[in-house]
């Protein structure tokens, strides 16, 4: 079982949390009116932003055994699919590759059942690991 990752400052101005799941931490975001875009749905950029938060925290939980190593990230697509409703919002990440400098993920996000996305983003990470003392 995975642990949980420290997420960054927007992470909690969203309200989003994660916890362990069995394939990797599970990233939850409420509905409130600070996620709301036209009534009654969630914020387009709430969404995205579900879906960064889930494939960062993923790549940083996987990397948790690296001190000082950051990753930022170089390019978001994101996919809409339907309309995200006032009710909780769930996401989770699959890392597809992870070298030295870059990472690909994809992420996923979906609210009552886990096979009806909302929307889903691919994304490469620049991993930055601090260099190792005494290399030249």
């Amino acid at each position: 079982m995975a642990g949980v990752p420290k997420l960054p400052p927007y992470a909690r101005f969203l309200g989003i949390s994660a916890e362990a799941g069995e394939d990797g931490p599970l990233f939850r975001l409420p509905f409130a009116v600070s996620v709301m875009g036209r009534p009654h749905f969630l914020h387009g950029g709430a969404i995205a932003g579900l879906l960064e938060i889930a494939a960062l925290g993923t790549v940083l939980e996987r990397l948790r055994d690296e001190p000082g190593v950051s990753i930022k990230p170089i390019n978001v697509t994101v996919d809409y699919m339907r309309g995200g409703r006032e009710r909780e919002t769930f996401a989770a990440a699959t890392i597809l590759r992870l070298g030295t400098r870059i990472a690909n993920v994809e992420a996923f996000a979906w609210q009552e059942d886990r096979d009806k996305l909302i929307a889903s983003a691919r994304m490469t990470l620049m991993v930055r690991r601090p260099k190792a003392t005494g290399e030249g």
